[in-house]
């Protein structure tokens, strides 16, 4: 069970995009594409099967999953994540400070 999934608010904490929120697009083992940070621009060539036209694209380039924490909105912070085990029997993410159950 990851501590950072798809769909997760993030915030970036180091680097040069430290500060900067987003929604995590895709998590690939231990990296992360956070939308509209760490924009790249990319040459890339025409697809005619694909019907993609060439040229410059701007997209995100992946950030190491240590470099972000996940998004409390209640504290408007980034905050550390732990787990619990609910009485029923599954297991969900927590935020460590409140220990408030994470929405997802």
């Amino acid at each position: 069970m990851n501590r950072i999934r798809k769909g997760d608010q993030v915030i970036v904490i180091t680097g040069k995009n430290k500060g900067q929120r987003g929604e995590v697009l895709r998590v690939t083992g231990d990296r992360v594409f956070v939308q509209n940070v760490n924009l790249v621009k990319r040459h890339t060539k025409p697809n005619p099967q694909a019907n993609q036209p060439g040229g410059i694209v701007e997209r995100e380039a992946s950030i190491h999953i240590s470099n972000v924490m996940l998004f409390n909105p209640a504290s408007n912070k980034g905050e550390r994540v732990g787990y619990k085990t609910l009485d029923d029997g599954r297991k969900v993410r927590t935020f460590r400070s409140s220990g408030e159950v994470v929405d997802a």
